[in-house]
């Protein structure tokens, strides 16, 4: 993007050489820049990011996709086979061994004195050894005492590899734990006696632990523990298992259900309110297990010199029990920013020889370090050191400190060039030798710098509020200009699949499947309200994407169940999935704002007979003409119950059979009869594509619906005192020259800047935070705490120009084996200057292999009551819709010929739920 920059009446200005958008011009806002606007002057915040872009290494580290730089201490090790779930240092410490997801291999064995990845283990038919399944646990591989074997956590049980005297695995045989009913083993930690004899098992799925006989695989004797037990370390002939869900309930308990067990939770946000670590007496193992209250959501331990050590994540603390008498001594803080109390989700723990505790903090980046003496004595803090992207476990070698990094350098696997893709994931190892108190304390401020972390980030109005109301307030409980807010979420589009051929942005046009012609909605609300170039989706799939919506962070539970998802996927019915300070609804309704939510964090959906893709296009189109009610009337619900009060269930959940123009029928029946609420959610999910039209034609089904949608609130009563933000959820399908994680947004609004060009770095937590800000929303945690709204896409002065949607250039129902009973849909002309839409219809040549792609579609769960976002193999669902848009003529971009969905590359990762 090509910017000058001038001088003018003492301000500095920055604008494009003649580029337009219709005859509107556009501008860039710069780091402090003061951009003029047709609708009056708006004043851009300073951030720290300014214009910079995921993946550029600049002074303050490299720029990931989640609101951070990072520049760790130490060496670092980047390892391109995907993300590191769990990890173990083998007893001599020549080697560590990871269980990897996402990179199409399970295991991962790194040479530590090289520093090299030695050898890739997975389903592959180029592995050596090849096993069954990719899918991997969240804690583990473990090694025995001796070396000799190594057993690597699956969904029903291990799989035990022999290590080669060189430290490569050789020979896996699985140990198998049968289900119980529905549920499987998915096992956590697994710990070895001191003779190697014996391996005890934290069955995550059924809350118990087994002990297992190492050469037979046999299990011997099972004890129940509390619930979803995870990590487990063995001191003083017991052993010590972290429940992540807590105690088992008891009669009286408000529950939720977490993996068909319900555990005790709040009410309100639905998340555990238990925490607590169970204890094995080995010497008498016939007696009764005890347990110990620790804080939310205990996961990692670690045993030495008398004490467990264990990270509670939620609560965002260590406690500390000592074994002699199994009580907590001590609980130590990990909370190294005063203005927000959670989201640093401490998960890993060690204690050097010379008496520093280490603690990792995943989300924020960085190692805590105390000065730790006793259990009673409380510790001391020093300060923190960088890291990496969310470390997430931690080891002492020699007087090395080693740690493992989940998302390592983020989603920057090398690729053929052209393009990025959110499962490009990465993980990394760092090592360093720890530095004296004085280095550490230097480099806090580092981290500070590169979480954002300032003092003042969240203010507050004081008493009652006299300040004139502005669009986005400086503090919050300060009045807004705006008091109805409707967030848009959509699925899986990055920037240059849709938005490319904006020659004004930075697009790659030679990427874009879903151009002008496609999406010309999209287009004309990037031309009305602004073009944002620059901004990040933050997860890597659905699962992450939605709770990073809803609660401004992805919790460390969903980023380490990752390597198999069989727990939960969608964690609306997970209380595992939910962070205590709650969803961005609740704290809505804690600021006295009414909530309204259309399909966003649904999980159930019932359909009447008859309600098919077809009958319900032509019912959509019989209620725009008659007033009618639906014919067919769905009905979505929600486990959570703060949400399930506010929804509207006969607005459909995720199904890509339902198109996005009956929602938004559904909606606008209730929106004329209600009206909106202040925050008004909803989720339109047809551009995931994969239902029975073909993919341009479901894009195009959403983008009619959004650009209706908008039309009906900008010809509204409510339109002064509006604002809409459209998002995807994640930008999982498809590839970015920029990033993978470069998705569209928009903010359409009275109040937003007009024909701009923003380039700014935004991403989906800015956006949470903007809404927040608006609507008098307290943070839910240090992520959106330090997150800049963004104030500078908002002008102070009111442009009531109302949008109006344009019709669909792309026939809906293209692609439909059979066609509707009220006809084919006729799209208006298309836009000659713009890329032409594909057709429906396959090349002869092409049919058979097409037909192939058409019974893997039929296997992917993409429609129905079961539907489930993201069951299908990324990579392949990505081919085939790169193939569909493209007429079946042109392969993958970097590829040479058109596959078959079992020969695609990356077909062997395993998607994100694999339980059918």
């Amino acid at each position: 993007m090509q910017v000058t920059r001038r001088r003018r009446a003492g301000k500095t200005r920055w604008g494009f050489h003649g580029r337009r958008i219709g005859r509107i011009p556009l501008v860039t806002a710069g780091l402090t820049a003061v951009a003029v606007a047709a609708a009056g002057t708006a004043f851009a915040k300073t951030q720290q990011f300014g214009v910079d872009q995921v993946g550029q290494v600049t002074r303050q580290g490299r720029v990931i996709s989640s609101d951070q730089y990072i520049d760790p201490y130490g060496e670092r090790l980047v390892i391109d086979n995907g993300k590191i779930m769990s990890s173990s240092v083998s007893p001599d410490g020549t080697h560590l061994a990871a269980a990897v997801a996402d990179g199409g291999a399970a295991l991962s064995i790194v040479d530590l004195k090289s520093w090299k990845v030695q050898q890739l283990v997975g389903s592959a038919a180029s592995s050596t050894p090849r096993i069954s399944s990719n899918a991997v646990g969240q804690e583990g591989p473990t090694y025995s005492p001796d070396g000799t074997q190594l057993w690597l956590g699956q969904p029903d049980g291990y799989t035990r590899f022999r290590v080669n005297p060189d430290g490569s695995v050789t020979g896996p045989t699985s140990v198998t734990i049968p289900a119980d009913g529905p549920r499987h083993a998915l096992v956590g930690e697994a710990v070895f006696s001191p003779d190697g004899a014996t391996v005890y098992s934290a069955v995550n799925g059924q809350n118990r632990v087994v002990a297992i006989d190492a050469a037979t695989g046999t299990i011997e004797q099972s004890w129940a523990v509390g619930n979803a037990p995870r990590d487990m370390v063995q001191a003083g002939g017991k052993l010590y298992v972290s429940n992540e869900g807590g105690r088992t309930a008891r009669a009286g308990d408000t529950t939720v259900n977490s993996y068909n067990t319900q555990v005790p939770a709040d009410p309100v946000t639905a998340a555990t309110t238990t925490g607590t670590v169970s204890v094995i007496d080995l010497e008498k193992p016939a007696a009764a297990v005890g347990s110990i209250s620790v804080g939310l959501h205990p996961t990692a331990m670690y045993a030495r010199k008398g004490v467990v050590f264990v990270t509670n994540t939620a609560t965002n603390d260590v406690s500390v029990i000592r074994t002699a008498d199994d009580k907590v001594v001590q609980t130590i803080a990990t909370r190294p920013w005063p203005e927000a109390s959670v989201g640093y989700e401490p998960d890993a723990v060690t204690l050097t020889e010379d008496g520093h505790l280490l603690v990792t903090l995943g989300r924020a980046n960085a190692v805590a370090v105390y000065r730790y003496t006793s259990p009673q004595e409380p510790v001391s803090y020093v300060g923190l050191l960088p890291t990496d992207y969310f470390p997430a476990e931690i080891a002492t070698v020699g007087d090395q400190v080693l740690v493992s990094h989940t998302r390592g350098i983020d989603a920057r696997r090398p690729t053929t060039g052209a393009g990025h893709a959110t499962h490009d994931t990465t993980s990394s190892l760092t090592r360093f030798t720890l530095p004296d108190d004085k280095a550490i304390k230097a480099e806090t401020a580092k981290v500070f710098k590169q979480n954002g972390w300032t003092h003042g980030s969240v203010e507050f109005a004081k008493g009652r509020s006299k300040a004139k109301p502005v669009p986005v307030p400086a503090r919050l409980g300060d009045p807004s200009t705006i008091k109805h807010v409707f967030m848009i979420v959509k699925e899986n589009r990055t920037y240059d699949q849709v938005l490319g051929d904006i020659p004004e942005g930075n697009g790659d046009p030679s990427l874009t499947q879903f151009g002008e012609n496609v999406t010309p909605n999209q287009h004309a609300l990037a031309k009305q309200f602004g073009l944002y170039d620059n901004t990040y989706d933050i997860g890597t799939n659905s699962a992450e994407g939605h709770n990073w919506l809803m609660q401004a962070d992805n919790p460390e539970y969903t980023e380490s169940s990752a390597g198999e998802y069989l727990r939960s996927y969608d964690t609306e019915d997970d209380a595992l999935g939910h962070q205590r300070t709650g969803f961005i609804w609740t704290g809505a309704q804690a600021a006295g704002k009414s909530v309204r939510d259309f399909g966003e964090f649904q999980q159930f959906l019932t359909k009447p007979a008859g309600a098919t893709w077809q009958n319900l296009y032509c019912d959509s189109k019989n209620m725009a003409a008659t007033g009618q009610d639906t014919a067919y009337p769905l009905i979505s619900s929600s486990p959570i119950p703060s949400l399930n009060d506010v929804s509207v269930h006969g607005f459909p959940k995720f199904d890509t059979s339902v198109p996005d123009v009956y929602r938004y029928g559904i909606w606008k029946q209730d929106f004329e009869k209600n009206g909106p609420a202040n925050l008004n959610m909803f989720w339109l999910s047809s551009d995931h594509t994969g239902g029975p039209a073909n993919a341009a034609a479901q894009v195009a089904d959403n983008d009619l619906a959004v650009g209706r949608m908008v039309d009906e609130i900008s010809h509204s009563a409510y339109w002064k005192d509006s604002a809409i933000f459209v998002v995807e959820d994640d930008s999982q399908a498809g590839l970015d020259h920029v990033d993978g994680h470069r998705a569209p947004i928009q903010i359409i609004s009275p109040y937003a800047r007009r024909g701009v060009v923003d380039s700014h770095y935004y991403t989906q937590i800015t956006m949470i935070r903007t809404i927040e800000q608006i609507l008098g929303i307290h943070p839910m945690n240090q992520k959106d705490s330090a997150a800049t709204p963004m104030t500078g896409a908002f002008t102070r002065k009111a442009d009531l120009t109302p949008f109006n949607a344009l019709a669909n250039r792309t026939s809906l129902t293209d692609g439909l084996a059979t066609p509707p009973a009220c006809g084919l849909d006729t799209p208006a002309p298309q836009n000659p200057r713009a890329a032409a839409v594909p057709t429906a219809k396959v090349p002869a040549a092409m049919r058979a292999l097409a037909s192939q792609w058409d019974a893997w579609k039929s296997r992917q769960r993409l429609t129905g009551p079961q539907a489930v976002p993201d069951y299908a193999n990324p990579a392949q669902m990505n081919h085939f819709t790169w193939y569909e848009t493209h007429n079946w003529k042109q392969p993958y971009p970097g590829e040479k010929k058109i596959f078959a969905p079992a020969d695609v590359p990356g077909a062997f990762i395993p998607s994100p739920e694999s339980d059918g």
